[in-house]
């Protein structure tokens, strides 16, 4: 089992940046990949970005490419999101995932693919 906790939510006005923190812990030993979803008030939970633990591979969502950056700190067993040119359509709770399973017949994008799941953080744009 791993315990993830996000950080870094919070209001911004349209055209903003803020980045976004999750920190493992627990069994991090066997972390194979970290994502960050994305979910809206009335909507289905989104795919935002994806890190491959081993690779370095990184993926994300057409919404936010050139945008979004996704990074980790091997170290702190933690991956980062950082959001530029935030849009009022940004606006969702955000929600860091991780897989520990060594086969998945699922992509990156989801959700099915990932075994534990932060409590999200909520991200507000203004326009």
């Amino acid at each position: 089992q791993v315990q993830l906790v996000e950080s870094g939510g919070g209001v911004v006005q349209a055209g903003g940046s803020l980045t976004l923190s999750c920190a493992a812990s627990g069994r991090t030993f066997n972390m194979y990949a970290m994502a960050w979803f994305r979910q809206a008030p009335g909507s289905e939970r989104e795919f935002v970005a994806a890190h491959d633990w081993f690779t370095g591979s990184t993926y994300y969502a057409d919404s936010v490419k050139g945008r979004f950056t996704i990074s980790r700190d091997n170290a702190k067993n933690a991956v980062y999101l950082q959001m530029n040119t935030l849009k009022p359509e940004d606006t969702a709770v955000y929600s860091c995932a991780v897989q520990v399973s060594s086969y998945t017949s699922y992509g990156y994008r989801y959700p099915e693919r990932y075994n534990n799941w932060g409590q999200g953080t909520q991200v507000t744009v203004s326009s």
